[in-house]
This record gives C-alpha cells, sequence and structure tokens, in this order.
C-alpha cells in the first residue's frame, strides 16, 4: 500500500471513529430547540415545560428560539437547513408538519427532511370568546354567525398553523362564515381577544386555560370527546350540539435529517425521562395537555402517523 493509500485508509477510519465518539459525547454545548411561532401558545408552552426537563436529563441547556411566519413554516425551512448534529431540533404539530404541505406549495422543506425524535404531547382544541360577546353556547354562537355571514372573528396562529387546523374544522362542522385572523402565533391572538379585537380564537387548552381560569376569556366548547378534569364547566362539541367538530391535537420532536442514530436515541431518551417526571406530569395535567404513551413516543410511531396526518389534512383543506 502506497502512501497516499495509507492516508486515506488513516482519514476513512477517523471518519468511521468519529460518529460513535460524538455521539457519545454529546452534548457537549447547548441545544435550541425552534419553535415555530410567537412565545405564549401552546407549542411554545410545551416546548419550554419538556426542553427544561430534557435539558435536565442531557445535562445541558436548552435554549428555545421562538420564530414566527407563514403558519410555522418560515420556522421549519430553517429548521431543515440546520447541521445534523443533535445541536437544533424543533418542535412540530399537525399545522407545521401535515397540513402545510397541502397549504405551501413552495414550501422549502418536504417530510423527508426531517427525522422524528418522539411525540411531545396530545392537546385538547377549544374555541373560546371574548367576554362581552352576545352568544353564551356554542349553538347561540352557531346561530349567531350563520345570521351575520362574514362579520364573526376568530383569530388562528397562522395560515398551516395547528389552531388554523381547528378553526377549519369548526367551519366545516358548523356550516358558517366567518372571518378568520391570522397572527404570528397563539399569544397574540389571545391577547387581541382579552383586549376586544377579536371575537373569538382556535386555540388549544394548552394555552388557554389561564385566560379562562382568570375570566380574562370565555371557553365555548372542547372538540374532545371527554370534559377537560382542569376546565370541568366546558362542554364537548356532542353535549353542546355539534359532535362533528372533533379534533385531536399533537405536538413532536423533529431533527433535521442525517441526524446520527445515536444522537435520536439519546434525544428519545431524555425525552421518555422528561416526560416520566413527576413535575412536568402535573403541569401537563394542569394545562389539559395529556402525556403520549410510551409507544407513542418513539421515533416510529411519529414516522408512520405523519403520512395518515397529511392525507387527513389534505382532504379537510381541499373542502374550501
Amino acid at each position: 500500500m502506497n502512501a497516499r493509500s495509507l492516508v486515506s485508509a488513516a482519514a476513512l477510519a477517523l471518519v468511521a471513529m468519529g460518529s460513535p465518539l460524538s455521539a457519545q459525547d454529546y452534548p457537549s454545548k447547548a441545544i435550541t430547540m425552534i419553535v415555530p411561532f410567537a412565545a405564549g401558545g401552546s407549542s411554545d408552552v410545551i416546548a419550554r415545560l419538556v426542553g427544561d426537563e430534557m435539558g435536565r436529563v442531557l445535562g445541558q441547556r436548552i435554549v428555545m428560539e421562538n420564530m414566527g411566519g407563514a403558519g410555522g413554516a418560515t420556522a421549519l425551512s430553517r429548521a431543515s437547513r440546520a447541521e445534523p448534529d443533535g445541536y437544533t431540533i424543533v418542535i412540530g404539530n399537525s399545522g407545521t408538519n401535515a397540513a402545510s404541505y397541502s397549504i405551501y406549495p413552495d414550501l422549502k422543506y418536504t417530510q423527508a427532511d426531517f427525522a422524528p425524535v418522539g411525540l411531545v404531547a396530545k392537546t385538547s382544541p377549544m374555541i373560546a370568546l371574548k367576554l362581552d360577546f352576545p352568544a353564551k353556547t356554542l349553538m347561540e354562537f352557531v346561530a349567531y354567525a350563520k345570521a351575520n355571514p362574514g362579520k364573526v372573528s376568530l383569530g388562528h396562529a397562522g395560515v398551516g398553523s395547528s389552531n388554523y387546523l381547528i378553526c377549519r374544522t369548526f367551519i366545516k362542522a358548523a356550516g358558517v362564515d366567518v372571518a378568520l385572523v391570522s397572527y404570528r402565533g397563539a399569544g397574540p391572538a389571545l391577547n387581541d381577544l382579552m383586549g376586544g379585537q377579536i371575537d373569538g380564537v382556535c386555540d388549544a387548552a394548552t394555552s388557554l386555560s389561564g385566560a379562562v381560569m382568570g375570566e380574562k376569556a370565555r371557553a365555548l366548547v372542547v372538540a374532545t370527546p371527554s370534559r377537560l378534569a382542569s376546565l370541568p364547566d366546558v362542554p364537548t362539541s356532542a353535549e353542546a350540539g355539534l359532535p362533528a367538530f372533533q379534533a385531536q391535537g399533537w405536538n413532536a420532536i423533529f431533527v433535521p435529517k442525517n441526524t446520527p442514530e445515536p444522537i435520536v436515541a439519546k434525544l428519545n431518551a431524555a425525552l421518555r425521562t422528561a416526560l416520566a417526571s413527576s413535575n412536568l406530569q402535573g403541569r401537563f395535567k394542569e394545562l389539559s395537555s395529556v402525556v403520549p404513551t410510551p409507544d407513542e413516543m418513539t421515533p416510529a410511531f411519529v414516522a408512520a402517523m405523519i403520512p395518515g396526518e397529511i392525507e387527513k389534512y389534505r382532504v379537510l383543506l381541499s373542502d374550501k
């Protein structure tokens, strides 16, 4: 073997050794978690709770980077271009990682650009109104909206967000014509609701619970089969007379494709430990978020779930 071949062989050996060694040392610095919306919404609240616990497990801080725009697509584009080294992760949902493919034909990313780490939370979609809105029940609200087509305003976290999908699911189930108002996140939408600038919001109980309990907004309905323990006075859609309004929100963590499997496994293990902590489970219960089952926390479960979610929202969004 000549000198050049020896050098090449040595270089290949170093590359081969580098991956497991780097994975073994991971993480050696802070990790950035990209949140595709402004602070204050469900994804942001869940990301911060889970990120704090995961950081303790990993021995490194997980720093939040909020990036709103295009219903989360701006942030996902940034995440897809990040180095696949485990130091940039992103929290996604049914909007950013499923519906966006049907809404934005010029997306800078595809499903294949991400590898799932695991499901983080399941959330409960709700409709909430400003306190002085004249309708007091869901069917009164539907009747009011039908009598005033296009005049009722519902805020959401941007076209393509999970909150936008809640709005679209509600509109289809109720057969109403309302004005949808887009924001850079659920937090700004909720602020405008409490300030009376819009009539209502489509959101998850995770980010609405505080405002409802503080009597700054009025929860109209929850789109789940049973009432929430944290908001027991809020009727389900079936109880309120609109059983077709059913939805299930979720959040999952993703990394850029080609992130080494040992690093994905280490992140998944940290996620599982975080979700098992009594502190996080207590906070999730207060916020009406559900901790996934062990099977749902796996990368394989999320990978298998996404295609069905993409198709579900393709059908919903094609029915304009």
